[in-house]
């Protein structure tokens, strides 16, 4: 039962927001039509849908649905920034370490055969410094958000590692993207259809890449001093 008790969870918990309808809100148009709906279930809920949030945002970060973004900003406009930015970078940290944890059980070789030859194209990354690699990974999607949640299962790297590394790394997008949503009122009094691509701009781009590049200084000032320490020896 301890095996299977991670996919239990993910599956308990896509059940739930399947019957609240919390995956009918996975696009901007769906949250502009439902946005006093939803602004008064907060306002006389605010608990509860603060838990139905979390729930929705961590099963979908757990089967890697489309919509984390879109979450994101829904968490922005319905929390504020900085509390929305938290519930959203907490639910992705707790659906990627059920992940994490799914692939260390019962569905090691099911997670494994979807990886395939990507395992091996992380692997010197993850062997060189783990937390800098990861934290890149986090803050740049080079990869795919479920390849990052599944390879460093596979490469033993160490929870701890994984977990601050994790959260670390989705909190400046968070903030962003909630800051973003967090002004969404303004956006949804423009006419015709909205999505993510026209809500994005290159300073934000831009300075996620530059924070990524920075979270790869410690691997960087690791292989100088290895090239200075070779150079010596000869």
């Amino acid at each position: 039962m301890i095996k299977f008790l991670p996919i239990m969870i993910l599956f308990l918990g896509l059940v739930m927001t399947a019957v609240f309808g919390g995956f009918d809100y996975f696009s901007i148009e769906s949250l502009r039509s439902h946005k006093l709906v939803l602004t008064q279930f907060v306002d006389t809920q605010y608990f509860f849908s603060a838990m139905l949030f979390v729930l929705i945002y961590a099963v979908a970060a757990a089967f890697s649905l489309p919509g984390a973004a879109v979450l994101t900003l829904s968490g922005g406009y319905l929390y504020g920034v900085l509390i929305g930015a938290l519930f959203s970078v907490t639910a992705a940290t707790i659906g990627a370490c059920v992940l994490f944890f799914a692939a260390r059980t019962a569905f090691h070789d099911f997670l494994k055969l979807r990886v395939g030859s990507s395992l091996e194209k992380m692997r010197e990354g993850f062997q060189k410094n783990s937390f800098s690699y990861l934290l890149f990974l986090r803050l740049v999607p080079v990869f795919p958000f479920f390849l990052v949640n599944l390879v460093p299962a596979f490469l033993h790297v160490r929870f701890r590692t994984y977990f601050f590394a994790s959260f670390i790394g989705m909190l400046p997008g968070a903030i962003a993207f909630s800051l973003i949503g967090a002004g969404l009122d303004k956006v949804f009094e423009r006419k015709g259809t909205i999505n993510i691509s026209s809500l994005m701009t290159s300073e934000l781009l831009f300075g996620l890449i530059g924070l990524g590049t920075l979270s790869l200084s410690p691997a960087f000032y690791k292989w100088i001093r290895k090239m200075n320490a070779g150079k010596q020896t000869l």
